[in-house]
């Protein structure tokens, strides 16, 4: 049901929005010792974020280094189809790496678990290994157990996406 545009905008919905956490570490709760340590594993999570983002940043300047590096060794200005592969393989792990911290950015802000969110950053780290792989060197079973993967966060995904 949609709210009305008149309706008080400080109604009982929104004041609960705005300060939403996880039911899992409450910020308050009846023991002390419970709180203070939920307090603790809310700033670990905070320093892993800040700690992510670092992480982006160094993965960043990691691509634009093997790039410029692969362009003036001969021959200059040219990649070949590996270079090409490897560099989709750092593009996607900086995307990996900006995806989990969505996740831990919606874990801090929110009070829903980002199941969605989740399973797509399981596809897009699925997706890398399929990317780089290098099917001379790895065996069938492999490639079956990659396929098997792919297929089923696939129909998690769908799934989840399709419950709403």
């Amino acid at each position: 049901m949609k709210t009305d545009s008149n309706k008080n905008p400080h109604s009982e919905h929104d004041v609960k929005s705005r300060h939403l956490v996880h039911e899992e570490l409450p910020q308050e709760h009846e023991d002390s010792l419970i709180r203070v340590l939920h307090k603790i594993i809310r700033l670990g999570v905070k320093i892993l974020a800040f700690l992510m983002v670092l992480v982006i940043i160094w993965g960043i300047i990691d691509i634009l280094y093997v790039l410029y590096q692969q362009l003036v060794s001969p021959p200059f200005l040219l990649l070949e189809v590996s270079d090409i592969f490897r560099l989709f393989g750092a593009f996607m792990v900086v995307l990996i790496a900006i995806e989990i911290f969505v996740n831990i950015r919606l874990y801090l802000g929110t009070d829903v678990f980002p199941l969605q969110l989740v399973i797509a950053t399981a596809l897009m780290a699925i997706a890398r290994k399929v990317i780089i792989m290098d099917f001379n060197t790895i065996s069938a079973q492999y490639i079956y157990a990659t396929a098997a993967v792919v297929v089923s966060l696939g129909i998690a995904y769908w799934l989840v996406a399709h419950k709403k």
